[in-house]
């Protein structure tokens, strides 16, 4: 459920390169960043991860924060730069129904934004996985 050995070694040195340093180092960074990237392939709120990637409000806060510090952005680009392959994700509009508030949309925020860039890295993720043969 959470990112496999490969996926990881090549998204840790990013997320070292771009994250700010803080006092207190994250107990389970690999844990936090899995659980970022599971809530956004999956759509689901934050008190839906599953055990393995609790707790919850970590993963929250570490994605809001890092939203605010522009985070997702710079590694974003940093991946991009390295070459790594983004894929493609294709969704099927006849099967997502809009909210009833969907035809006066508002403007993205900061934070929306920054879901969308988790979810390209979670489509890289899911490119580097090994394919069968």
């Amino acid at each position: 459920m959470g990112l496999t050995d490969e996926e990881w070694a090549v998204l840790e040195p990013l997320v070292e390169a771009c994250r700010s340093h803080a006092k207190v180092p994250p107990s389970n960074l690999r844990r936090t960043v899995s659980a970022i990237i599971w809530r956004h392939q999956n759509g689901a709120k934050w008190r839906a991860l599953p055990e393995e990637l609790e707790p919850w409000w970590m993963a929250a806060q570490t994605f809001i924060r890092w939203s605010r510090l522009g985070m997702w952005e710079r590694l974003l680009g940093m991946a991009q730069v390295r070459g790594v392959e983004l894929g493609v994700a294709f969704l099927d509009g006849t099967s997502i129904r809009a909210h009833q508030k969907a035809a006066g949309a508002a403007v993205k925020t900061p934070l929306r934004r920054n879901e969308a860039r988790v979810r390209r890295l979670a489509v890289l993720l899911a490119a580097l996985a090994p394919r069968p043969a």
